[in-house]
């Protein structure tokens, strides 16, 4: 087996999306990618998946190759392809959860809606069965409760307009009324946010798998066991585990399954306090704790100002969205409590909320967390001495299986719908810390906290996945980096912001404040903003004030707000303040290339695994989702290899050919800092891998382009060093400025001890 070096992650697309990305594509594709140094060709879900869906999350049927990707022959001839180059392969599987949003797409959700608890299927969805008096699955489908006067009976299925559910043998007589009457399933209006299953956050369409039923495992992972057992698949990675009811239960049977050898990883959120539990027979995670650490390294701390403390906003927050958005959760929870401990009290649903919001973690049940609930229970008591008695049943219940798996599901559903769907659209001190796995009250990483944090990845998660852009970041590695450069002209972007407000009055500040940095993030060099960019932002200002939700939201938008703030957003674009902003990225964009480059040569040489997400080897300029699963230009991308005059290209193909050369420094080899000296040293971060990989990237360097390097230099280790990008060499002492003259990063390798 191959061991894994590095990732290219693919989007995989079916025809239906209209924009076609199959396993016969990925093929295409194979020559490009193993000449840029990859090891591992990583593809986003291929089982199938709601038709036209352009992600793959959306499972509904896990035991098959998608046929619009080309199916299980597609497959297997991709993965032969890849191994037969001495690749490999990595797939992303979906275990939480299957798509139901059209069930007759989905023949076990057809079977449980038609047979209802009869169905072989029963035991396989996370079905509220306690919800509806009569145990009917309860699905939030109708735009509108009076919809079911809509409803026509057509042969052996109920219809309402294009959407139909199965009638259940032997009760299709009658009216349309009186037979919906006597299925086991009741359908009722989305927007009431109840809900009959474990959904996927809040997402209806989605619904929860039960993966602690061996059963369930078995016949959801079957196509997976095949993969292994023909040796078509070296690793996996798995969505959100954090779902399901036991995680180490499911990584354990996971384990057994692909054997030992499988390099495993899980998209495992972790807050910046959090280590990840040690017994999980997992690789690591994803790597969104790595984007913090190397993207915050780049941002200047001395721009972070007053700001106030979000700890109360982010409390609020999940405690409006569990008793909100998740009320539906909140009953389940609520109801467990009640049938575990024999008691009940108006009041536990707000005391389950006030616990939650006292959680800084997707869920504490892990081993290594098992100080944070007692803590989270005295914190909750001591700011709410009035639920108290409520507190005492919660924690009571806590001792029972069902209630204490509700509520640490219910954790990571309001971590995710509170923070990165809401607060990360709020907050606008430094959107570029508003991500995935960020903290935005930590405002950058010191190079004493990224050194150590590296160094522990390599003694304890040497072969963790390390990332800068994915499927899910709010913007990518680029954009950020460019957004990242304004915490050093902080005092020129309050001015010019002050000036911009004035200029093009918006309807909202709070909501230009923070669409005026990503506006920035994504502005062309050239500085002319074309019709496709336009549609662009005005798709992504859409998603941003509703998911803030504090003017508009998905189930109550406000298309006056909304108009008015569209057409603010046209006057920016085609005003005085446009203008100014192509002046500005003019001018900074320099120093944005810098960072750019530099965060990802940190990315494939710090500890760990490094990803390439599909197309970011070049400057890539995508907001969030659906924005970054964009097709990708590989024709500009072969030209740009060949040329070898992209920087950014230039430094992948060196970092990833530098780990194939030498695989043992870079997962074995451990880190060490290597400090720089002279009056620019804040400046200048270097480690060591191994004893024969050093690399060295420069930072800040706005203030560094003023005052220059001086007298900085790096001690090297004894030997010569070569720059694999340029091939100069460098041996004893290099001056700080000789290290740089060609690149913003530097990667040496040891030729002669």
């Amino acid at each position: 087996m191959t061991p894994v070096l590095s990732t290219y992650r693919l989007q995989m697309r079916g025809a239906a999306s209209g924009q076609a990305f199959t396993l016969a594509d990925a093929a295409e594709q194979l020559d490009y990618l193993q000449a840029l140094g990859v090891s591992h060709v990583y593809l986003s879900p291929i089982f199938t998946a709601s038709r036209g869906s352009t992600h793959g999350y959306d499972v509904t049927d896990p035991t098959t190759v998608s046929a619009e990707l080309g199916g299980p022959e597609g497959f297997a001839e991709l993965s032969h392809a890849i191994h037969e180059r001495g690749m490999g392969l990595v797939v992303d599987i979906v275990p939480n959860h299957l798509g139901v949003d059209d069930p007759t797409q989905n023949a076990w959700w057809w079977d449980l809606l038609a047979h209802g608890r009869d169905s072989q299927y029963a035991a396989y969805f996370d079905v509220d069965w306690t919800l509806d008096p009569q145990g009917k699955i309860v699905l939030p489908v109708l735009g509108d409760d009076g919809d079911l006067d809509d409803l026509d009976v057509d042969g052996d299925v109920l219809r309402l307009g294009d959407r139909t559910w199965p009638i259940a043998p032997g009760t299709g007589s009658g009216t349309a009324a009186e037979v919906y009457q006597r299925q086991n399933y009741a359908l009722i209006g989305w927007k009431h946010n109840v809900c009959g299953y474990r959904r996927f956050f809040s997402i209806t369409s989605l619904a929860g798998l039960r993966q602690e039923d061996r059963a369930v495992f078995d016949a959801t992972h079957v196509e997976v066991k095949r993969w292994f057992t023909e040796g078509l698949v070296d690793g996996l990675r798995i969505d959100h585990p954090d779902g399901l009811s036991d995680p180490a239960g499911y990584l354990e049977w996971l384990r057994e399954l692909t054997g030992p050898d499988a390099w495993i990883v899980i998209e495992k959120i972790l807050a910046p306090d959090e280590a990840l539990e040690p017994t999980l027979p997992v690789a690591g995670t994803t790597g969104y704790d790595a984007l913090r650490e190397i993207g915050g390294l780049l941002v200047d701390p001395a721009a972070a100002g007053e700001g106030e403390p979000l700890d109360e906003v982010t409390a609020q927050l999940k405690i409006v969205t569990a008793t909100t958005t998740l009320s539906s959760e909140l009953a389940r929870v609520h109801r467990a409590i009640v049938a575990a401990v024999g008691a009940d009290h108006p009041q536990v649903p707000d005391a389950v909320a006030a616990l939650l919001s006292h959680i800084g973690v997707y869920r504490s049940d892990y081993r290594g967390l098992a100080a944070i609930m007692p803590a989270a229970l005295a914190e909750t008591a001591s700011a709410r001495p009035d639920l108290n008695e409520p507190l005492l049943l919660v924690a009571a219940a806590l001792d029972h299986l069902e209630p204490a798996t509700r509520i640490q599901q219910l954790c990571g559903a309001v971590t995710a719908k509170s923070v990165e769907d809401c607060l990360f659209y709020r907050d606008a001190r430094l959107v570029s810390l508003n991500e995935v796995g960020g903290e935005p009250d930590r405002f950058g990483v010191s190079a004493a906290e990224f050194h150590y944090d590296s160094a522990q990845r390599a003694r304890y998660w040497p072969s963790a996945m390390v990332t800068l852009s994915t499927h899910d970041t709010k913007r990518s590695e680029d954009v950020r980096a460019r957004i990242g450069v304004l915490s050093q002209v902080h005092s020129l972007w309050q001015e010019l912001i002050g000036k911009w407000l004035d200029a093009a009055a918006p309807p909202d500040g709070p909501t230009a404040l923070f669409l005026l940095q990503n506006v920035f993030g994504v502005w062309p060099a050239h500085g002319g903003v074309g019709d496709e960019l336009r549609s662009r932002l005005h798709d992504y200002t859409e998603k941003a004030i509703r998911e803030s939700g504090l003017h508009t939201t998905w189930n109550d938008p406000d298309e006056a707000f909304e108009s008015a703030v569209h057409a603010w957003l046209d006057d920016v674009i085609d005003g005085p303040v446009g203008v100014e902003m192509s002046s500005l990225v003019a001018q900074l964009d320099e120093h944005a290339r810098n960072d750019s480059q530099v965060q990802k040569l940190l990315s494939l040489t710090v500890p760990g695994v490094p990803d390439v997400y599909q197309g970011t080897e070049l400057w890539d300029d995508s907001l969030v989702d659906p924005d970054n699963r964009r097709p990708v230009d590989y024709g500009l991308r072969r030209r740009a290899l060949s040329d070898a005059d992209d920087a950014k290209i230039r430094l992948v193909t060196a970092a990833l050919h530098s780990r194939s050369d030498r695989p043992q420094t870079y997962l074995h080899g451990g880190y060490a800092p290597v400090l720089a000296d002279g009056a620019a040293a804040a400046h200048l971060v270097a480690f060591l891998r191994g004893d024969d990989v050093l690399v060295a990237v420069r930072r800040w360097t706005v203030t560094l382009s003023e005052t220059g390097w001086g007298d900085t230099s790096l001690p090297l280790p004894d030997g010569e060093w070569v720059d694999r990008v340029t091939g100069r060499t460098f041996s004893g002492r290099a001056d700080a400025a000789e290290l740089f003259t060609d690149l913003p990063a530097t990667l040496l390798e040891r030729t002669r001890a």
